[in-house]
């Protein structure tokens, strides 16, 4: 038996208050400590030894003793949390001793002796009553108002579009005519697709490294992909969309769905691309100035500049026609990890790891302005603009800011999830911001933070490993939500929008 349980048995017994600290003091005797407080530091480090010597471990005596001191340490702070716990308690007993004591004396009393206890447990009564009243009524309130916004959201799975042969990491929705679906992959590789059909139109394999993000001309074909190997790619394409195929009756589901969270990797297999898909090897421009990855580019209002975003901490402005890098947007203190330009104003937004996203200001000529927001707490994965004067931002920290550009102090509405949040994307016709998750699911807000939907994800349908990215498209009334992730897949949604949620 250690010496602290031995002199644990050789105290007095002493009467009244010394029965707690005897239960106190075998409590210690019998907890699995390394430690014994009333041992000497000869007895304690033999005991180490001891204990070291007697067990099978691989790891060096000097790591195993220096893990023994940490677990001491912790187990001295628990201890005293315990005791410390173990007083409020004491506390907690001897005030509720003393308010019975007190309603005793008040009930006993000449004057009150059955008034005032009427009164009291009558009043006592009434405000609990009217605290469940008021909860009921505004819990309802809450309940009432999910079940109007999720049960009249209508979201429908229409088409999937495989061929990728590693995980997706962008799409993007042609803004002219024809209107195909792009995907940017890691397996170096870009592709074009019918949005109607799932038909692999064209394949771009210029990239040397993962494709990390496509975007295309707001008025002419032409894409521009951002890559793994440094560079980023401007290249011209003449599609001719196929003879569109009857869509196979899937019965709308609601947003609200039953979550499966098992794994399912089909996706394992090496699934081969389009047998028949034409293949684009050479770009039309090819722009080089990072010295890192370049993983995002975005076109300026009227195509003939575009911005790209490196992991070499700067943000670069080059003019389309000339290949010139016009100018270099430094001042982040870490890795970009997104850039993207309003669709109407001279306006570049870039988010970074350093938890910051900027706001480059370019409608000066003469005058570049930028803004520092500090509105996240972990990496910040995306910041985009909305028709009107908002941004929103999505981070790993499990939130979602929108931001008024008027006043970029705070932000307007929060939404706080439960997994980390990748590229977002904002509808322009219902203001609804599409969020993709590391935890495979996709959740739509409104611009106040309410929740509208969740798509449904099950082993039969939706995305089974982390979606990356999420895309609008509102020309095209078959499939207005693209999503992608690290199952290879894009996948084509028709979310029906109850009008009483764009009028919000």
């Amino acid at each position: 038996q250690p010496v602290a349980s031995g002199r644990v048995g050789a105290m007095p017994v002493e009467s009244g208050s010394s029965a707690a600290r005897q239960a106190k003091q075998k409590r210690k005797s019998h907890s699995l400590s390394i430690r014994r407080t009333n041992s000497t530091e000869q007895e304690r480090s033999g005991l180490q030894r001891d204990v070291l010597e007697g067990q099978d471990s691989k790891l060096p005596l000097p790591l195993r003793t220096n893990l023994l001191d940490l677990f001491s340490q912790i187990e001295r702070e628990f201890e005293n949390l315990y005791i410390e716990n173990l007083e409020l308690r004491r506390e907690i007993d001897t005030l509720n001793d003393r308010l019975a004591g007190e309603g005793t004396a008040l009930e006993g009393a000449d004057l009150a002796k059955g008034a005032l206890k009427t009164k009291a447990s009558h009043s006592t009564s009434q405000l609990s009553q009217k605290l469940k009243t008021t909860y009921k009524a505004s819990t309802s309130k809450i309940v009432s108002s999910f079940k109007a916004t999720t049960s009249r959201a209508v979201c429908q799975l229409v088409r999937e579009y495989v061929g990728h042969r590693d995980g997706i990491w962008d799409l993007s929705v042609t803004r002219t005519q024809p209107v195909v679906l792009g995907t940017a992959s890691a397996d170096h590789t870009a592709m074009l697709w019918s949005i109607e059909t799932g038909k692999c139109l064209l394949k771009y394999t210029g990239h040397q490294g993962s494709v990390n993000s496509i975007k295309f001309h707001p008025t002419e074909q032409m894409a521009l992909t951002a890559s793994g190997d440094q560079t980023a790619h401007i290249w011209r394409y003449l599609v001719q969309l196929p003879t569109p195929q009857p869509v196979a009756d899937i019965s709308q589901t609601p947003c609200e769905d039953d979550v499966d969270f098992s794994d399912k990797d089909d996706a394992d297999g090496e699934a081969e691309g389009p047998a028949d898909c034409p293949s684009l090897r050479v770009a039309t421009t090819t722009l080089r100035s990072h010295q890192g990855v370049v993983i995002a580019a975005d076109w300026l209002v009227g195509g003939k500049q575009v911005v790209t975003a490196s992991w070499d901490r700067a943000a670069n402005l080059y003019d389309v026609e000339t290949s010139e890098l016009v100018h270099s947007l430094t001042g982040h203190d870490q890795e970009l990890t997104h850039c993207c330009t309003h669709p109407t104003q001279r306006l570049v937004v870039t988010s970074s790891r350093d938890t910051t996203f900027r706001l480059w200001d370019f409608r000066d000529p003469s005058i570049h302005s930028v803004n520092v927001f500090q509105g996240h707490t972990d990496t910040v994965t995306s910041a985009v603009f909305t028709v009107g004067d908002n941004v929103v931002s999505g981070s790993d920290d499990r939130t979602v800011k929108v931001w008024d550009l008027k006043n970029m102090r705070s932000p307007i509405a929060t939404i706080r999830t439960d997994s980390a949040v990748n590229r977002i994307s904002v509808s322009t016709n219902h203001k609804v911001i599409a969020l993709p998750h590391d935890n495979r699911q996709v959740r739509l807000f409104d611009m106040s933070a309410v929740r509208l939907a969740r798509l449904p994800r099950s082993n039969r349908q939706g995305h089974q490993r982390m979606v990356c990215c999420s895309s609008w498209c509102e020309e095209n009334s078959t499939c207005n939500l693209f999503t992608c992730g690290f199952d290879r897949q894009a996948i084509g949604w028709n979310i029906n929008i109850p009008a009483l949620l764009q009028e919000k």
